[in-house]
This record gives structure tokens, sequence and C-alpha cells, in this order.
């Protein structure tokens, strides 16, 4: 599967988040996101293990009871069932993969 880059094809999520699933497979998914200056993402947590790297901006990630400043350049894993959470400092685009596939991500999906 390819996903040529496109500026459409996003879903605001939360005031200020938008997603996109680039592409998936069979056992992972890979979301583009957009994190506007001052959005949050509520601390939550999920089934699915979730590896990041900051395209561009800063984060400040809370995972479990661990903060991070991410900048661009920057990577992160959080385990399965982790709580954890983002405040976006400035604009900031996140490309995620997250195992097993998210079905509420894929294309179609409600979300």
């Amino acid at each position: 599967m390819f996903d040529p880059h496109r500026d459409d094809g996003y879903r605001e999520l939360l005031p200020g988040i938008r997603q996109k699933t680039r592409v998936f497979g069979k056992k992972t998914l890979m979301a583009q996101f957009t994190l506007a200056q001052d959005s949050v993402l509520p601390v939550h947590a999920h089934p699915y293990e979730q590896t990041g790297y900051l395209v561009s901006g800063h984060l400040r990630l809370r995972i479990g009871d661990r903060e991070f400043d991410a900048h661009t350049g920057d990577a992160w894993c959080i385990p399965a069932d982790v709580e954890h959470g983002a405040q976006a400092v400035e604009d900031s685009v996140a490309v995620e993969a997250f195992a097993p596939v998210r079905e509420d991500y894929l294309p179609g999906a409600d979300g």
C-alpha cells in the first residue's frame, strides 16, 4: 500500500487536533496528526502500543507518570494500556504507528 502526500483527508478528533490514516496492514496502522498550538489531548489509555515521531513542532507529552518535552525529531513509545496525554506547545505534526490496528482509524470508520 502506498499513500502519496496530500493535505486533505483529515478528520477533527478534538478541537485543534486532526488525524488521518496514512497506511495500514494486518498488524499495524500509521496515522498522521496535526495539533494546533494550545490544543490538548486529555489523558487516556487504550489497548494499542503507540510509537510516535514528531515531524515538526513542540509537544509536552505525559506517558504514565513521566512528562517529556518533545521537539522536532524526537520519538516515543507508549505501551498498551498506559495512560498518556499531550499538549501542543506550538503547532505540531506527529506520525504515529499503532499495533494492533486501530479499527476506529480505518478508512470509513466513524471514529
